[in-house]
């Protein structure tokens, strides 16, 4: 016998083994995730796409800031003369190519009511400060905004740390805090929208959003969009969710003055994400998360963004299941992480076994034999058309799913550059399914086991769930954070030219402050 014969041999051995009863749940089970997840996202872009059509009609009622307020008459003098103060708080690390775009569509928001923005860096040598500066600089007098240098954090991650020195800072008339990562990009109603939604049921403990990520066309920026895409359908909900990003959150600001449900001291002593944290709080306390449908924001990727980026963004994202507060904390982080881990490779292993499948089918059909002469069933080719009719109907319920978001975030800023999905690629996208589900377990148990992580430099060591130990050394991370590209000690950076918005933002401060420029 050749080794091609005994080659084949083998592979109908494989292909008949996995058409056994196991083998076939799994290759079942396989359909079934796709089906679920295609099913998800249909709800998911129901949510977004009636957002949609409300703004569509606000429109042909005669409403031309429709992307602001469904109700024109909200943007009377009075009304928003009546709207609450409002701090933002950003935590900033390293500068990158989207930094300063992302900083001035929060800075000219057209938020009616009085808003203050604290940027919060490590230190002076971080490019950041000297580009957040510039950028005040250019608005100073008619942006509320402010740097501080919150120092080296001690007992929390630094992200925390910066968050909770802009609290300390912000204004003692301010009722919502808003906490945005620097590589969000809002909408110019964001801000409004989210206000509103506090305003109308002062049970909501914390309201959050959610990225639509933009693919720069690396595989690396391709597995991060397929990372996310599953979790986006918890977050367009359009009201009630588990769920909390980090990268938008609005809370009330007195739960962070007076400490309620311990959100200061759940954060400060030993918190690693600041998301997970306040997550396990509500929880704990019952407490209200919500996401409005218009809280979708625009997150472009770097240009430049590696495999290696990616993979140091999983591990971190991996690693935040380690990290918790309370027994019922770790009980449902242990939950997820298997889970996760189980769904994850319980999606690949029907791909592995389809590509058997059609390999023997073609070796059969090379060789002249007739499928009913050879000992190989058709049950495998069954199931490989199963699963790639559910594969299709998953990337298609995908595309829909993206193709809404882009249109809801073109709707809500009319003054930028219109997003497409001409960028998009599927097959990619296809690519980044598999990849991602497979190194996601790998990273889960590597996290589990290290009890550790670097984040921009510095080494996290957990204990208990909690930062026991903190390293920092400028040598011994990297010097580009994953996502947004952003150099961690480069050069500072400039800001661009002004745009359409900035200067309604203007006419806008210039409307909150009356005596400063009344002559």
């Amino acid at each position: 016998m050749s080794a091609l014969d005994s080659i084949d041999s083998f592979l109908f051995s494989l292909s008949r083994a996995f058409c056994s009863p196991l083998a076939v749940f799994v290759q079942i089970q396989g359909c079934l995730i796709c089906l679920i997840l295609a099913l998800g996202w249909a709800l998911a872009a129901y949510v977004r796409n009636r957002e949609i059509r409300r703004m569509k009609d606000s429109t042909r009622r005669g409403n031309s800031f429709a992307f602001l307020c469904h109700d024109i008459n909200e943007l009377e003098h009075s009304r928003q003369a009546q709207l609450p103060r409002v701090s933002v708080v950003m935590p900033l690390k390293g500068f990158g190519e989207h930094n300063l775009h992302n900083w001035r569509s929060q800075i000219t928001s057209l938020y009616g009511g009085p808003l203050e923005f604290i940027f919060i860096v490590e230190s002076t040598e971080d490019p950041a400060y000297h580009a957040v500066s510039l950028l005040i600089s250019d608005f100073q007098g008619e942006v509320d905004a402010k740097v501080i240098v919150a120092g080296l954090s001690t007992t929390c991650s630094q992200k925390i740390h910066n968050q909770l020195v802009g609290v300390e800072n912000m204004h003692k008339d301010s009722k919502y805090v808003l906490f945005l990562d620097d590589d969000v990009r809002l909408h110019p109603g964001s801000i409004g929208a989210l206000t509103a939604e506090m305003e109308k049921n002062p049970e909501i403990f914390i309201q959050t959003g959610y990225p639509l990520d933009l693919p720069s066309g690396s595989l690396g920026s391709y597995c991060i969009y397929e990372y996310h895409m599953p979790c986006s359908m918890g977050f367009a909900t359009g009201g009630r969710t588990f769920f909390l990003w980090g990268g938008c959150m609005m809370m009330h600001a007195d739960h962070f003055r007076y400490d309620h449900c311990g959100v200061v001291s759940g954060l400060r002593d030993g918190g690693y994400s600041d998301d997970m944290t306040l997550a396990a709080i509500a929880g704990a306390h019952k407490k209200l998360i919500t996401s409005p449908p218009v809280a979708v924001f625009p997150h472009p990727l770097s240009s430049d963004l590696s495999f290696s980026r990616y993979w140091n963004y999983l591990r971190k994202q991996t690693f935040v299941l380690e990290s918790y507060t309370t027994k019922v904390n770790w009980i449902m982080n242990r939950a997820l992480f298997t889970s996760h881990c189980y769904l994850s490779w319980g999606f690949v292993a029907p791909y592995l076994m389809a590509v058997v499948h059609v390999t023997a089918a073609l070796r059969v059909y090379v060789k002249g034999y007739r499928l009913e002469e050879t000992s190989l069933t058709s049950t495998g080719l069954l199931m490989v058309t199963c699963l790639a009719a559910c594969t299709l109907t998953e990337l298609f319920s995908m595309w829909n799913l993206t193709r809404i978001e882009v249109e809801l975030c073109n709707l809500l800023s009319p003054e930028a550059p219109k997003l497409s999905l001409a960028s998009y690629n599927w097959s990619l996208v296809f690519i980044a399914m598999l990849v991602d589900n497979f190194l996601y377990t790998i990273s889960a148990v590597r996290s589990h086991f290290s009890q550790s992580i670097n984040w921009s430099g510095i080494r996290y060591h957990l204990k208990d769930g909690k930062i026991s130990k903190i390293d920092r050394s400028k040598n011994m991370g990297p010097k580009f954070t994953d996502l947004g590209g952003k150099n961690l000690y480069g050069k500072k950076g400039l800001p661009p030219k002004g745009s359409f918005v900035i200067s309604l933002a203007r006419s806008l401060a210039q409307w909150r402050q009356p005596k400063k420029y009344d002559v």
